[in-house]
């Protein structure tokens, strides 16, 4: 159950929406991510009240299209696992919004099964002595 922020600059909901979807898409098919694992925050930056600051990090031109996609998720992907996500993101975000995949910034955090609460004040995934429940990672 990752959990995915979006933030994008001139950003409609159409646009959103395409973002969040190729990046779901993107983690069901390189990690098995079910469909209905859906948890994410897309926030569109009008370049006034709100931006997005970005530079040519290891010689990759960005531009006011760039799009920056945070994923938490449990630890133990690959970095075999992770490459594949990083290239599916890009290739998803472009063939659905025409953003270049050289304006698709992608980072993973990993955590362990205590670091999450899905509600109620509990930690479904670590409960005190049992077992969790629905155990994707």
């Amino acid at each position: 159950m990752p959990f995915v922020r979006i933030d994008a600059l001139g950003s409609d909901p159409a646009r959103l929406d395409a973002l969040g979807q190729a990046v779901q898409d993107a983690l069901g098919e390189t990690l098995g991510v079910p469909p209905e694992d859906r948890f994410q925050v897309l926030t569109g930056h009008d370049g006034t009240t709100s931006t997005l600051r970005y530079g040519d990090h290891l010689g990759v031109r960005k531009d006011d299209a760039v799009v920056f996609v945070a994923v938490t998720m449990r630890s133990g992907r690959s970095p075999e696992q992770k490459r594949a996500l990083y290239r599916r993101i890009a290739e998803l975000v472009h063939e659905r919004t025409g953003t270049a995949p050289r304006n698709v910034v992608v980072t993973v955090t990993e955590n362990t099964s205590a670091d999450w609460s899905f509600g109620n004040g509990e930690a479904q995934y670590a409960p005190a002595g049992g077992e969790p429940a629905g155990a994707y990672s």
